[in-house]
């Protein structure tokens, strides 16, 4: 099965926070999202900010934000719904993503 960045939900929080942090970088510059190998779960999020996609990058665009994955990532986000959350417990992107079979407490970190 193929991933599009179609299948990537960016919500409206989320959207307006990246396009927030992109409007203090250099133009062309994307929110890049990845997905790593460690964390207490086995694999992390990784989010950055890079001057430009690469030409293999899936874009998910919305509202001004710009947000770039790779290929490798793209499968494990899936059907993912990236949110920004500012709550008494801070500010943090977070990921419903419903590949993961587990998760730990920090929201960073998932199994599959």
């Amino acid at each position: 099965m193929t991933t599009a960045a179609g299948d990537i939900a960016l919500t409206e929080q989320a959207a307006r926070r990246i396009h927030a942090i992109l409007a203090n970088e250099s133009p062309g510059a994307v929110f890049r999202i990845s997905v790593e190998g460690g964390g207490c779960s086995g694999f992390q999020y990784h989010f950055a900010v890079d001057p430009a996609p690469s030409e293999e990058d899936a874009l998910v665009e919305q509202a001004g934000a710009r947000v770039a994955i790779d290929p490798a990532s793209l499968g494990f986000l899936a059907g993912a719904r990236i949110d920004f959350v500012d709550d008494l417990m801070g500010q943090s992107f977070r990921i419903d993503n419903p590949n993961a079979v587990a998760s730990c407490g920090c929201g960073t970190s998932f199994a599959v």
